[in-house]
């Protein structure tokens, strides 16, 4: 670490940093699935009969909204919780059925620091535990720190939503720490964890991803040969 003419240890400096651009409304190709901006009267109701898939509410338990009485409350709630935000929010289109089977979202979108939290992540049965899940968070990730050029990629979740931080440390984000009664949800109080992942990390995690995508890393039956993790620490090592 450098030391200034004060004997202070400072940090390193990033040479030529500029701003960069806000997220925008992009369509994200892959093998699986496709990313597009959630037009909320084409893919809500797909959305709203995904998530009905589930049999019962207990997804919306850790989400600060949901569960939604019928479609027209999902989209107002939407239509609500963008306003005033940067926040971009997109649908994750499943190639073979051209379905909505989940979303997710940019958010707390901070380009003058290059910092950006992914945040509204809901999965509906059809896609959780799926290549098509991964595919869809590698594609926004390559999004954040490819195109965008992004230093910091964010993940926040409850304290309480194991789920939830076991799904992005094993796509690669670091544990970083616990916000102790940050907010009060449906009545509730709530710790978040925070994780992260670093532009300086995302090379190794990029290559893992791309490495699991594969189809030589499933078997005839669809299963992984591999995990997401172990091949992250093979190429780590």
């Amino acid at each position: 670490m450098p030391v200034n003419e004060y004997n202070q240890v400072i940090a390193e400096p990033v040479p030529n940093w500029t701003s960069k651009e806000l997220p925008g409304n992009v369509t994200l190709n892959g093998k699986y699935c496709t990313i597009v901006p959630l037009d909320l009267e084409k893919y809500c109701p797909q959305l709203f009969e995904a998530y009905k898939s589930s049999g019962d509410d207990s997804m919306w338990t850790f989400l600060p909204l949901g569960p939604f009485a019928n479609v027209d409350e999902y989209i107002q709630t939407w239509k609500d919780c963008q306003k005033g935000t940067t926040d971009v929010h997109y649908a994750i289109i499943d190639n073979k059925t051209q379905r909505a089977v989940g979303e997710y979202a940019l958010r707390r979108c901070d380009p003058k620091n290059g910092v950006v939290e992914v945040g509204y992540v809901i999965f509906s049965p059809l896609l959780k535990r799926s290549r098509t899940a991964t595919e869809a968070h590698y594609l926004l990730a390559k999004y954040v720190f490819d195109d965008l050029k992004y230093r910091r990629y964010e993940w926040q979740c409850n304290s309480l939503n194991l789920p939830s931080r076991s799904a992005a440390e094993r796509l690669g984000f670091t544990f970083e720490g616990i916000h102790r009664q940050i907010v009060v949800v449906k009545g509730r109080n709530r710790n978040t964890d925070w994780l992260s992942m670093l532009d300086t990390e995302w090379p190794i995690c990029k290559a893992a991803f791309e490495h699991w995508l594969d189809d030589s890393n499933f078997d005839a039956e669809g299963n992984q040969l591999k995990r997401l993790q172990d091949i992250r620490a093979t190429i780590s090592d």
